[in-house]
């Protein structure tokens, strides 16, 4: 079964102006807007599994990371298919996105919370 991280970063760094990674570079703030799709938790089945995926966004201004998280939730919600190796059958949003704290005040963090049913390809 395909890891969620390695179907969604790709998909999201080809389809918007931005970096994607499971994890933030140490240089961040070199690398906004930036991405950050990762898994935690969801249940898996034999044939499908239904991760949990939080989807933060990291940009310069509070303005453009809302809109990148607004862009982003309305391409997910779309999102049915083959992507990257999966079979994506469902995605809904559990937690849209908003505003999360970050150390760094100069960088602003969006985040949002979905639940991805998926199989391979």
């Amino acid at each position: 079964m395909p890891n969620i991280e390695a179907v969604l970063n790709p998909w999201a760094e080809s389809t918007f102006d931005a970096m994607a990674g499971a994890e933030t570079p140490d240089d961040l703030e070199a690398h906004l807007p930036f991405i950050r799709i990762e898994r935690g938790g969801g249940s898996d089945q034999r044939f499908t599994e239904h991760p949990r995926v939080f989807v933060d966004v990291f940009a310069a201004t509070a303005d453009e990371a809302r809109t990148l998280s607004d862009s982003i939730r309305d391409a997910l919600l779309f999102l049915r298919g083959t992507v990257n190796g999966a079979v994506i059958r469902d995605i809904r949003c559990d937690s849209g996105p908003s505003r999360q704290p970050w150390a760094n005040e100069e960088i602003h963090r969006r985040g949002a919370t979905y639940t991805v049913s998926f199989r391979a390809a």
